[in-house]
């Protein structure tokens, strides 16, 4: 899966584009395209001759779309008939679920809710739990990945027109929709190619860290399971038990939190608004395009990939994927904790298979290839350690109720930062001021009165003389 945005190369990782910028070589050497000159011309002595020209070559450069399969009608910045077309490929046919599965299923939830009430306060979020083929998961989940995409295709999208003056738009408009269509083909064949593969690697409608599927509905995808449980020692059922309780505990997380949902697609939507492209390297990418090759839809993947067409990080951009990768890492170090306590004692294996996840994130797991596709955006472990590691903390020196109080409002949540000192956030939820958090030797005398306190309960008698 390709680990660019909508086939997009990102320029921050692109080792000869920031030589290139650096050294002022290149058609954005000078640090990125001017405003005030989209497509590479300057406002103020517009040439419309010129920009006939430019529009020709584009035109030209068209031509071949009509060879190109479209794969019905869809209106919008992202075909999401090619999409759904192309992932149907990849996945082939998959047998329905069971009655037997979908039984174990329905009991490993059940169970999973059960133990999950004396570790959280929010209650059941999902009405009933389904087992999914990769084709359900595509089916019920399109219509949240649309709002997902929407955004970043729309901004893209619209730049062709929004930076031309009036009078170019005027000449400009049948040609204009042409390239939207093509863009909306390039954006639904990498969305497609995306999903295809994503859908036979999720483990729950969840297991990316978004609600994707309809609102109350849990599911769980048994074929993905049984291929994850390989190679694992613990049992399929408890594994199955295991990511059930992962399911019902982001379900509680997102049905009950209600500005959370939004607070996710409104960092996509902020990240989408800083998109800039640089139109001056466009330009010079279709003077040296052959139309004649472009009957190829192949050709055409390979022009959208070129780095003329890469959208422009900016520092906006930088701040919105830092707050989504923040709230993600907090939420999945939230369901890290809840689950832990709600199995750990009952399931011995917990402990592993949070690590096996965690292995799976560190090396591009589908959650990580997802984000990469569709905005660069790399969920990193380290911020999902970190959270986890501040939720714990929450837990263990304040409560459970202080704990998910923290999801009653926005403001509450941690940032960044506190992810770097949890000892500061966890002094400000349990009352302020100076505490013995701020003593690291006080601190480390609260860290071993705990130990021995676990260990006592547990049955285990300190040696005598012996330190924690």
């Amino acid at each position: 899966m390709s680990e660019t945005p909508f086939g997009f190369s990102n320029s921050d990782n692109d080792p000869d584009r920031d030589k290139n910028r650096d050294s002022g070589s290149g058609p954005s050497g000078s640090g990125g395209p001017d405003p005030a000159m989209p497509f590479g011309f300057n406002m103020e002595g517009f040439d419309p001759a010129a920009l006939g020209q430019m529009l020709t070559q584009f035109g030209q450069m068209l031509s071949g779309m009509g060879t190109v399969p479209a794969g019905g009608a869809s209106a919008g910045p992202v075909n999401y008939d090619v999409a759904k077309q192309l992932a149907r490929q990849q996945l082939g046919n998959f047998s329905p679920i069971s009655a037997s599965t979908s039984s174990a299923v329905t009991d490993a939830s059940h169970l999973a809710e059960m133990w999950l009430d004396a570790a959280t306060t929010l209650p059941a979020g999902a009405s009933k739990t389904v087992g999914w083929t990769p084709n359900d998961w595509l089916e019920n989940t399109i219509d949240t990945w649309r709002r997902l995409c929407d955004p970043v295709a729309q901004q893209i999208s619209g730049m062709w027109s929004q930076s031309l003056p009036p009078e170019a738009q005027e000449m400009a408009g049948p040609m204009l929709g042409m390239l939207g269509q093509m863009g909306g083909l390039a954006f639904g064949s990498q969305l497609g190619q995306a999903l295809g593969q994503l859908a036979k690697e999720v483990l729950t409608s969840t297991d990316i860290g978004l609600p994707l599927g309809p609102t109350g509905t849990a599911a769980l995808l048994p074929e993905a399971i049984a291929k994850f449980s390989e190679g694992l020692e613990q049992p399929e059922q408890e594994i199955m038990v295991f990511l059930a309780a992962r399911e019902a505990a982001h379900q509680r997380l997102y049905q009950h939190v209600p500005w959370l949902r939004q607070r996710v697609l409104g960092n996509v939507e902020d990240y989408a608004r800083g998109i800039k492209m640089d139109f001056s390297a466009i330009e010079e990418a279709a003077q040296g395009i052959d139309p004649s090759a472009l009957t190829d839809p192949s050709k055409i993947e390979e022009i959208l990939q070129q780095g003329a067409f890469e959208p422009q990080t900016t520092p906006e951009q930088k701040q919105s994927l830092e707050r989504l990768e923040t709230l993600l890492a907090l939420i999945e170090g939230w369901v890290q904790t809840v689950v832990a306590d709600a199995l750990g004692e009952r399931l011995p294996g917990v402990a592993a298979l949070s690590e096996t996840l965690n292995r799976r994130r560190a090396t591009g797991g589908p959650a990580e290839q997802t984000f990469a596709t569709l905005m660069g955006l790399e969920l990193r472990p380290r911020k999902l350690r970190e959270a986890a590691t501040l939720w714990r903390r929450l837990t263990d020196d304040a409560s459970i109720d202080d704990r998910d109080g923290v999801w009653a409002h926005p403001d509450l949540l941690p940032d960044s930062s506190d992810l770097d000192n949890p000892a500061g956030f966890i002094d400000r939820i349990v009352g302020g001021g100076t505490t013995a958090f701020d003593d690291p030797i006080a601190q480390l005398e609260e860290t071993e009165r705990r130990e021995k306190a676990e260990r006592e309960a547990g049955g285990k008698d300190e040696k005598p003389g012996e330190q924690s």
